[in-house]
Order: C-alpha cells, then sequence, then structure tokens
C-alpha cells in the first residue's frame, strides 16, 4: 500500500475513533490506528467487572442534547439507537436538609426568570451575577466573578464548576465555564435534555466504530504503544514501537496523536500541552433490583462527598469529581465506599440498604487542568512537525474536557490532512 498516502492514529480513544472515521475509506489514504492497550474507548470504555458482575463504563459522563458532536458520531457509526434523550429534569437530593427538588430548564433562558425554574432558596438577585461571568475575562476564575455565596452558589454554581470542569471553582476558568453554558443552559430546554446509553458507553460510541472501521479497510493495532517519535528537518520521520517495530514515514504520510496530554508531552517535548487535572472517583454499586428501580436515572446530590448518581439496570454509579478536593480523598477503598454507600441509601430513602456488591475506581489526571493559566496552553489541531497533527479532550476546541471536545478534536486533526 505504499503508493497510497498513510495515516497513523495513535490512541484509540474517541479522539483517534473520530480521526480515524473521517479519513478512512478515502481512496488516497490507508489508515493505521494503534492503541496501546487491548481496547479502544480509552476513558469512554465499557468492560464486565468481576466483582460486580455486571458491565459498567471506567467512568460516568453527562452527556446533553446540545453534545451535537455526540449525537453525530452516535448516528454516522449506526448506533443512534442506543443512545436516549430524557426530559430536560435534573432531580436533586440536599443530604443536609434531606429535601428533594426538581430544576426543569425552561424553554427559553429567561424562563430562569421564574422562581419554580430555579433551585429552591434562590432569590432573582442571585442571577446578577451572570453578567459578570458572561464578560469574564481569561484569567479569572468562577470564584472570582461568582461573588454571592448563597443558595444558588451552593446548588448551582459550586457543583455545575465541579462536575464539568472537574476543578474547583476557585482554580476553574471563568470564561470555560462561561462557554458551557452558552452552548447548554443559556440556550434553554432544547439543549439540556440528558443523553443515557442503557447498554453502557463502550457499546454506543466505541465498539460499532471500531467494527466500520475494520469495514472501511482501516489497519488497527492493540497492545502497541508508541515508544519514540523520530524527528529531522521539521517533520516526523519514523514511529518507534515497544515491540521492536520501526515505521518510517514517506513524504505524504501523517501522523495523528491523539493521546492524553501527558502521553503526548512524553513523546513530543517541544509541544504546548496543559497539565494534568485532578482525579475522578467512580464507586459502582449493585443492589437490589427493586431499589435501583425505584431510583431515577439522574440524581445530583448535594451537602456530601457525592455528586451525582447514574442509574443502570440495578447499578448505581457515582461520581466524584475534583477528587483531591474532596473529604474522601485520604481515605482507603473501603472506607471511601462506607461513606458514599451511606450518602446513596440516604438519597434513595432506604437508609438501612446495602450494596449486594461494589467497586471503587480512581480515574488519576482524568481531565486537564482546567484554570485559567492551563487552558492558555491548549494546542491547536497542528502540531509542531509539518506531518504531525494532534487530537484529544485536552486541544483548543473552546470546550471543557469531555466527550464532546474529544470528538471535535478528533475531527478538526483529520480534516487537515490534505486532499490529493
Amino acid at each position: 500500500m505504499r503508493d497510497l498516502a498513510q495515516v497513523h492514529v495513535i490512541g484509540a480513544g474517541l479522539a483517534g475513533l473520530a480521526a480515524a472515521l473521517d479519513l478512512a475509506g478515502r481512496p488516497d489514504l490507508h489508515v493505521t490506528l494503534h492503541e496501546a492497550t487491548a481496547n479502544a474507548g480509552g476513558l469512554c470504555r465499557s468492560y464486565h467487572d468481576a466483582r460486580l458482575d455486571r458491565v459498567i463504563d471506567t467512568g460516568n459522563h453527562l452527556m446533553l442534547s446540545a453534545n451535537q458532536a455526540v449525537l453525530d458520531h452516535a448516528a454516522r457509526i449506526g448506533a443512534a439507537e442506543r443512545l436516549t434523550l430524557a426530559e430536560p429534569l435534573f432531580p436533586f437530593h440536599d443530604l443536609a436538609s434531606a429535601t428533594s427538588w426538581q430544576l426543569r430548564v425552561p424553554d427559553h433562558p429567561l424562563g430562569a426568570l421564574r422562581p419554580g425554574t430555579r433551585p429552591p432558596g434562590t432569590r432573582l438577585s442571585d442571577l446578577a451575577d451572570l453578567p459578570r461571568l458572561l464578560t469574564a475575562g481569561a484569567d479569572q476564575t468562577v470564584a472570582q466573578v461568582i461573588r454571592r455565596r448563597g443558595a444558588l452558589w451552593r446548588s448551582f454554581w459550586e457543583p455545575m464548576t465541579i462536575g464539568v470542569l472537574n476543578c474547583p471553582p476557585e482554580q476553574a476558568s471563568a470564561r470555560l465555564l462561561r462557554d458551557t453554558l452558552k452552548l447548554t443552559f443559556l440556550k434553554g430546554a432544547a439543549a439540556c435534555r440528558p443523553v443515557f446509553a442503557p447498554a453502557g458507553l463502550g457499546p454506543a460510541l466505541v465498539d460499532p466504530a471500531v467494527a466500520q472501521l475494520r469495514a472501511r479497510g482501516a489497519a488497527l493495532h492493540f497492545r502497541h504503544p508508541l515508544t519514540a517519535l523520530e524527528q529531522a528537518d521539521g517533520r516526523a520521520t519514523a514511529l518507534c514501537f515497544s515491540d521492536g517495530a520501526r515505521i518510517a514515514l514517506g513524504p505524504r504520510d501523517h501522523v495523528i496523536l491523539a493521546l492524553p496530554p501527558q502521553a503526548q508531552k512524553a513523546l513530543l517535548p517541544q509541544a504546548r500541552t496543559p497539565a494534568p487535572g485532578m482525579a475522578i472517583l467512580n464507586a459502582h454499586f449493585r443492589v437490589e433490583p427493586t431499589l435501583a428501580a425505584a431510583q431515577p436515572p439522574l440524581l445530583g446530590l448535594l451537602g456530601g462527598a457525592a455528586q451525582w448518581i447514574f442509574r443502570r439496570d440495578d447499578v448505581l454509579s457515582v461520581t466524584i469529581s475534583a477528587a483531591e478536593a474532596s473529604p474522601l480523598d485520604p481515605l482507603p477503598p473501603g472506607q471511601a465506599l462506607e461513606r458514599i454507600w451511606t450518602e446513596v441509601a440516604q438519597a434513595a430513602g432506604a437508609p438501612a440498604a446495602r450494596p449486594l456488591a461494589s467497586r471503587l475506581i480512581r480515574m488519576r489526571q482524568a481531565t486537564f487542568d482546567q484554570s485559567p493559566q492551563e487552558v492558555r496552553q491548549r494546542p491547536g489541531a497542528q502540531g509542531p512537525l509539518a506531518n504531525l497533527l494532534l487530537a484529544g479532550a485536552q486541544q483548543a476546541t473552546g470546550l471543557p474536557c469531555t466527550l464532546e471536545s474529544a470528538l471535535v478534536s478528533g475531527r478538526a486533526a483529520a480534516a487537515l490532512i490534505p486532499q490529493p
């Protein structure tokens, strides 16, 4: 196939899959996808957990109908029916006051002027912080522009910041939160319908993509980590892999590095890359089916360590973002699981219930550091070498570190491969 230009995509997370899908099948290219692990998907993978005896996702991801890249990706791999859209309604439980309430996103942002569309205890004057957020400077944090520390801070601004940016408001970029709100809540209900993958993120977003790549003639190599990138005269000249393989690159060949920030930096020290961010804890509990059935598919928690509960079949999965800032961080796994379960059981209205099985997963450096200083370090799709492109949720997409950003970045990198 040396008569065809070669494109080597390094990394089979969503960014790499998106790039490879755009390029595979082009008559002038041959696409090879290299993945260091045994499976595609990266942080969007599903697997069977032996302790739970259930298929779970490596991490919980809150997707909304505003995530057009996610919806487009599912459609083009023939998996649109594996995603379901719910009503723009977000139930919450306040562990401190033992009260429950629902946030219904209004059809139009001005609908937030009505009391029933805001968290309880909030006042219209609390929205006065919004103009400061919309005009935030590049160096400002969320805490600097949202000055009120009342009910809206506790029930919306703080959990929204931690959940979206995996970073406390005192460190998180105000502009990045602003841009997220512009795509979601400030567009109203149509952009805020939760999107669920009932069978898992892998079957919805990853497995069909891998099948399509194979059908289009792309070559896929798993357990094939790239260890070195040879360079000369401003170009990538060869790829070196852990098994000793060395692939020389021709004058028409390209490489797309679709790797996490720290892996990109190791291979490409001269590249601008944001620093790693905080960890995310995910606790998974298999419970009695009747208890699971009584829970909503998504529940926000306030007043405790846990932040979101996702329900899929008889498994309740809990997310704790910015884990280093959580009281759970210093606890050993067994104690952390016990504390998280206490909060889950209280929110479920079954304080005496016990899980049938549990699992705690710590995703270290789950995102890049989304502070104002590190957001400025996000690189574009064009790498520092002429035939090298960059993809990943950390690229300068204008989005936080999400599945949406990963997909957008992959397609942006693919679009820079020259047409014949």
